[in-house]
């Protein structure tokens, strides 16, 4: 009974995550066997709460790092700064993950450029080294230590792929929308909202996530469900809630913002 009730402690200390599948023990068994993790889904789906959760679970630091167009290999690895009128080396998250033992996640990695992803090739096959060129210092991953990077396939082009030489490096979680029960458990979880207009919410996402004649280049996320949620707990209207928090943030088209608006008005009324 003890052991219950601290299991059940722990679990309301972690970062809320609902686990759909078997995705909490694979992440586990990977990072026990010191494989690194890609995580492939949609944007707003749960990917980045899902390794907030891991890592607590675990009990490792978490460096967290949003991958973009400008980020470089120094961003990464680190850089010689200058202070006090000497030179001096400052490490970079992914090296300071490396020593602590912790957890780096690089989110949306097809965003950084292809020739700071390179860094990541020898720390993410059975090396699990991390060289840093401008030290000539070469550090060995402790078996704490985990590489996990996130995208999302619906973005992939020429341009903005990941080379193959880096996906089979890693083992692959993919990601999707929770089934509607599961969001709707979610949704009265994550912001304390009624059971009956968290069902509608859902079911207006996925009258939204069904059309396919606007060009809309994502779906309505469970991110945006959330913070709907949030403003109609509050007491907001709850068509401009929905206006708010769904159909603005997914398109800047004006005639298609007021289509989606068609389809909240036939969930809600009005």
């Amino acid at each position: 009974m003890a052991e219950a009730r601290a299991l059940e402690k722990e679990a309301q200390s972690l970062p809320y995550y609902r686990p759909v599948g078997n995705e909490v023990a694979l992440f586990e068994y990977a990072w026990r066997n010191r494989l690194p993790v890609l995580l492939k889904g949609p944007t707003g789906c749960g990917k980045t709460r899902f390794v907030e959760h891991m890592a607590a679970r675990l009990g490792r630091p978490l460096y967290t790092v949003a991958c973009h167009d400008d980020l470089t290999a120094a961003d990464l690895v680190g850089r010689h700064l200058i202070g006090d009128g000497t030179t001096y080396w400052h490490d970079g998250p992914l090296t300071r993950a490396v020593r602590e033992g912790a957890i780096c996640y690089l989110d949306e990695v097809v965003e950084a450029r292809k020739d700071t992803t390179v860094v990541l090739h020898p720390l993410a096959d059975d090396r699990r080294i991390l060289p840093i060129e401008r030290t000539g210092e070469i550090l060995e991953a402790p078996p704490e230590f985990m590489l996990v990077v996130s995208y999302n396939p619906g973005y992939q082009n020429l341009l903005k792929g990941m080379k193959p030489s880096t996906r089979q490096r890693f083992v692959a979680l993919r990601f999707d929308f929770p089934p509607p029960e599961v969001e709707r458990e979610i949704l009265v979880a994550e912001t304390g909202i009624d059971a009956e207009r968290a069902a509608r919410l859902v079911a207006l996402a996925q009258g939204l996530r069904a059309l396919e004649d606007h060009d809309l280049e994502e779906s309505a996320s469970t991110r945006l469900l959330v913070y709907t949620a949030r403003l109609l707990r509050d007491g907001f209207d709850v068509l401009e809630a929905c206006r708010a928090g769904l159909v603005e943030p997914l398109t800047d088209d004006a005639p298609t913002a007021e289509a989606l608006m068609e389809v909240v008005r036939a969930h809600f009324g009005g």
